[in-house]
């Protein structure tokens, strides 16, 4: 199992919020009784999602203890709950299922999404964000050096290269069970700043379970090897910012 480093993770905090804010703003439902937030992880995005309706009853749901950790700082009328994403079933038929940035680790997406809209109520949503990068150098590079180092017969079995499908596919798999379908796509410029700055970023997600595996010295000798090919991919800018484009894919499917 990785073991997520939410610090890790929110260094680059307001960046990997802002997809969840812009999810939130679009769906259109006044009043949800019953909110589930899968693949919550610190609980930022399941808050905002409790301001949106702060009559609903909100449970933020995670498999990593580590990341629901970070809830319990939080002081937010809202329920906590540790559960693995491809086993997972609501208490009660859910008004809203939300998830931003975790089912591009969980397989089967043809079973996966038509399993999730069964456990909505009628006229509920189920609102994904999931990320789209897969043939962007930040992701292409992972996959080049797992192949070109001694690790490769122990890391290529777990590179993710392309774990979401196109939107079209989503909504083939989606439209018999939904009265609508939205869909859209968004590319994000996120203006970094410090040192190797995609580099942390990929360390807080993709590259984390990949990592995991290796011990040292081997781990910093595979971090050396694809820092040296995203400092081309990604040059620091002259004023010391690194422009890194990041392509999400969004989607809102309401039930019949």
């Amino acid at each position: 199992m990785t073991n997520w480093n939410p610090s890790q993770y929110l260094r680059f905090g307001n960046e990997r919020l802002q997809p969840v804010i812009d999810l939130i703003g679009r769906i259109p439902l006044e009043s949800p009784g019953v909110i589930y937030d899968l693949g919550c992880g610190t609980g930022s995005g399941t808050v905002i999602l409790k301001e949106r309706w702060p009559d609903a009853h909100v449970t933020g749901v995670d498999s990593s203890e580590s990341m629901l950790e970070r809830t319990r700082s939080l002081e937010a009328d809202v329920s906590w709950q540790h559960s693995d994403l491809n086993t997972w079933e609501p208490s009660a038929p859910a008004s809203l299922i939300f998830s931003n940035a975790v089912f591009h680790w969980l397989d089967d997406h043809q079973t996966l999404f038509p399993r999730l809209m069964t456990m909505l109520a009628p006229g509920g949503i189920l609102a994904v964000q999931m990320p789209q990068n897969w043939r962007a150098p930040t992701h292409r590079l992972i996959a080049g050096t797992v192949r070109g180092g001694p690790w490769r017969e122990r890391l290529e079995p777990h590179i993710r290269e392309f774990p979401v499908l196109e939107g079209q596919e989503y909504y083939d798999l989606l439209s018999g069970q939904a009265s609508s379908i939205d869909l859209w796509e968004t590319t994000y410029y996120h203006i970094l700043k410090g040192q190797d700055p995609v580099v942390e970023w990929t360390k807080g997600s993709i590259l984390r379970p990949l990592l995991d595996l290796l011990e040292e010295p081997e781990a910093g000798t595979f971090l050396e090897m694809y820092r040296s090919q995203i400092a081309l991919a990604y040059p620091q800018q002259p004023n010391g910012k690194t422009v890194l484009q990041f392509r999400r894919l969004f989607f809102m499917a309401t039930k019949s």
